[in-house]
């Protein structure tokens, strides 16, 4: 992506910025011109905390807030800790833009989730869809905490003119993911699972669930690009999801990454382990009209460079 010269005098804070897609947002902020990036931490900062948050503000000064700290994790660690998911989703993104507005920062970009999306939302997911329903039960307090940013956003653009805008980005996976299998997300608690019992001479694997759901995922890289294009060139109410555009069950996900880590054993699946929300994929034509993103990156040279990542780590 070209440098435009957007970020060339601008200060940005980017929340969770040290994270997995924090590491993509921060490269391609300098990819497009950045020299300006603050990073808080959570040892430093606690963004739950709104006498933290005013420090971080006061420490970073920034034009541009994009906010990615999030408390997050997969079906199991969302059944285990909705109230954590839900407070501290919510503290931090609703008093950090409070914050930002108060204190002349000049743009917020709030990252939500697909999470957010009603249980039985027709597929592809439209953003007009947003409001139809329940989220799925597994994650709806972390969907809808996140969710709240998008009310926020749209009525304080309305009410003071403020220049915040909601993403919802689809599944990411890419290198630098979260492979603990407490807390992790699908893919790679797959690609671990595998390479386990590979490497163990074990020759089954057990997967949570039946593999009918299907799911959409965008390799993090490109979810970055779109995200800092979007800071760069949207300004508008309207959410805007962020994703690939492809679906795939996770039987079908299944298949392909023990191909690609070259595991022959065979794949049980426990069905007393909930399946979560039955089909996601979105539908990613606003985020080409509005601002000229599409994901590039097909979805096995994404898997074979993300398996290839944690075989590096493990080996280390």
């Amino acid at each position: 992506m070209e440098n435009t010269g957007f970020w060339q005098n601008r200060r940005v804070c980017v929340t969770g910025g040290a994270g997995f897609l924090g590491r993509f947002i921060q490269a391609e902020l300098r990819r497009r011109g950045a020299n300006d990036i603050f990073v808080p931490t959570i040892e430093k900062y606690d963004l739950v905390d709104p006498t933290s948050i005013d420090r971080m503000l006061a420490d970073s000064r920034p034009d541009v807030i994009i906010h990615l700290a999030a408390k997050v994790g997969g079906i199991g660690a969302n059944r285990a800790h909705p109230a954590e998911f839900f407070y501290d989703n919510l503290m931090m993104g609703v008093q950090l833009m409070h914050r930002a507005w108060q204190t002349g920062v000049s743009k917020f970009v709030a990252l939500g989730t697909v999470c957010a999306y009603p249980k039985f939302t027709p597929v592809p997911f439209r953003e007009d869809d947003l409001w139809n329903g329940y989220p799925e039960e597994t994650n709806a307090p972390y969907g809808l905490a996140k969710k709240m940013l998008l009310v926020q956003a749209q009525t304080y653009r309305e009410q003071y003119g403020y220049d915040a805008i909601f993403l919802l980005p689809v599944n990411l996976y890419g290198p630098w993911d979260n492979f603990n299998l407490e807390t992790s997300h699908v893919i790679p608690a797959m690609i671990r699972k595998f390479i386990e019992a590979q490497q163990a001479g074990r020759d089954e694997v057990t997967l949570w669930g039946d593999g009918s759901p299907t799911r959409e995922f965008v390799y993090a890289a490109d979810a970055a690009e779109g995200i800092v294009l979007a800071a760069e060139a949207y300004s508008g109410p309207l959410p805007v999801n962020i994703g690939s555009g492809n679906e795939i069950s996770i039987r079908d996900l299944a298949g392909l990454i023990s191909r690609l880590t070259e595991f022959n054993g065979r794949i049980v699946w426990d069905t007393s382990k909930p399946n979560g929300q039955p089909r996601r994929g979105l539908d990613t034509s606003r985020a080409r009209d509005l601002f000229g993103f599409t994901a590039h990156t097909s979805f096995e040279d994404g898997l074979r460079e993300t398996i290839a990542w944690y075989r590096e780590q493990i080996s280390k």
